[in-house]
């Protein structure tokens, strides 16, 4: 059986790293005010990944006209890209090249 690599799914949830409410679109992976995610995936969208850690945005690069932010599972170590949304608070994410 095949597994899809990505699954849309709408969802509003309230970041467990600063407390903001967020409204999902379907390819909402992270927090727009701090940036940070949860690890709760496999593929994109499937939420079967058991480990369900805090994951901490940990660097941001330009990638052709567009950014990337590099997530870090703070239980497990897993890392995960994803683009820069224009939601997203480009201060917060320009702060990430200050950290290294």
């Amino acid at each position: 059986m095949e597994v899809k690599k990505f699954q849309r799914k709408v969802e509003d949830f309230t970041c467990e790293h600063c407390g903001a409410h967020v409204l999902g679109d379907g390819y909402t992976n992270h927090c727009p005010k701090c940036l940070w995610s949860k690890h709760v995936d496999v593929n994109p969208g499937d939420r079967a990944e058991a480990c369900g850690g805090m994951m901490r945005p940990v660097a941001g690069i330009k990638k052709g006209e567009g950014y990337i932010i590099t997530h870090q599972c703070q239980k497990c170590g897993f890392e995960r890209n994803k683009k820069l949304d224009k939601e997203d608070d480009f201060d917060v994410f320009v702060s990430l090249s200050k950290e290294e």
